[in-house]
């Protein structure tokens, strides 16, 4: 993972400074590179300002993501049929803060713990489905969010493939020391296609992506004589 970090500042470091600042406002609220974990809250009034319903198959009527995700997730589900005959499905995308903040407390009851539901649920305000640039997807015959996807063909298919498209597993195994969270291989997240590829190659959580790239403007100002 060292290296592999190592690998990304210094290819950031190597931008030129413009195309830098560029990464970097994507960071910034409303930008795809957005960081939200339990760490990094949205505040309850945050509403993503695009919202619409992707042109796709969804479990519900009223899932909705913003504009550029949900084109993104569009061309990866008619992607997935039309090269291998997989049917996926939108299960739930946009999450209003109260809507979450309801979902977390039913986890709490049902497990009994605040500690294991936290694993498995955003607390309200740290949910990436809150920005709208996240979608949890199943399979047409299966929609049920269980680790069962990742093995599934349709599953494999959406690790390997989503970068392609713009979007990351948010959640892999093997990250909840870094993500917080269990391993989801139902979640995707909108990044961008160039930032999708890059993290996908380097298989990296978004938090040491994110913090690779304010790394490197630190340093890219530093270098410019300075001080932060």
């Amino acid at each position: 993972m060292a290296v592999r970090l190592l690998t990304l500042l210094i290819a950031f470091l190597s931008l030129g400074q413009t195309t830098l600042n560029a990464y970097v406002a994507q960071t910034n609220p409303g930008g795809n590179l957005y960081l939200v974990n339990r760490t990094y809250l949205l505040d309850k009034e945050y509403v993503p300002p695009d919202l619409v319903k992707p042109g796709v198959l969804c479990k519900y009527g009223d899932i909705t993501m913003r504009q550029e995700a949900a084109a993104a997730l569009k061309n990866m589900f008619d992607s997935a049929q039309a090269e291998q005959g997989y049917i996926l499905q939108a299960v739930s995308g946009y999450r209003a803060y109260n809507t979450q903040s309801a979902i977390y407390k039913r986890k709490i009851d049902s497990t009994g713990s605040q500690r294991k539901a936290q694993l498995l649920v955003a607390p309200p305000g740290a949910s990436e489905h809150q920005l709208g640039l996240a979608m949890d997807i199943g399979r047409k015959s299966n929609t049920n969010l269980t680790k069962g996807f990742g093995a599934s063909e349709e599953g494999l298919w959406v690790a390997e493939n989503a970068h392609r498209f713009g979007f990351i597993i948010r959640y892999k195994e093997g990250w909840t020391d870094i993500t917080g969270y269990a391993y989801e291989p139902w979640h995707v997240r909108f990044v961008g296609k160039e930032h999708a590829a890059r993290i996908f190659q380097l298989d990296i959580p978004l938090e040491d992506y994110v913090n690779q790239l304010q790394t490197a403007m630190k340093a890219g100002l530093l270098g410019e004589g300075r001080e932060l």
